[in-house]
């Protein structure tokens, strides 16, 4: 995974990437990698703070690219709105929290990716594998330890 912690960080990503460096590209990396798991309303909103007036399809249309560039990853657990990432390429997985939806990663248990063998793969070649975990998160365990 990597981190990137300046424009100039973000700026040279994109052009490792073979991507043009735009001023919508830059502002989206650079919120994905300060706020992991943002949802898209909220990159929206991010990006609108340090750009201005940027439409909501220029921001989806950057996502796209980031994440078909694999310099972004989308995960959208059920019932859920789907949120990005930059944590790419080490098959990690995420928990959910039921009740306020707030999403962490989870390392690999145990092997190398991708984590888990499938009992049957039935002829695939398995490269990735995605596990959510479901729970309650601390805050809302501790909110109403009544119920889990």
């Amino acid at each position: 995974m990597q981190r990137v912690s300046q424009t100039s960080d973000v700026t040279q990503v994109l052009r490792d990437a073979a991507l043009r460096v735009t001023r919508p590209r830059v502002a989206v990396l650079s919120v994905v990698h300060a706020y992991p798991h943002a949802d898209t309303d909220s990159i929206i909103g991010m990006v609108r703070e340090d750009l201005g007036g940027v439409s909501h399809q220029a921001v989806y249309d950057v996502l796209r690219a980031l994440t078909a560039a694999g310099l972004v990853r989308r995960i959208q657990p059920a019932g859920s709105v789907a949120c990005y990432e930059a944590r790419v390429g080490d098959n990690h997985h995420h928990v959910v929290c039921r009740s306020c939806g707030v999403v962490a990663d989870v390392d690999c248990a145990v092997g190398e990716a991708p984590c888990l063998t499938a009992a049957d793969d039935h002829g695939f070649s398995i490269d990735e594998a995605e596990v959510i975990y479901w729970g309650r998160c601390p805050d809302c365990s501790a909110a109403r330890p009544d119920r889990n």
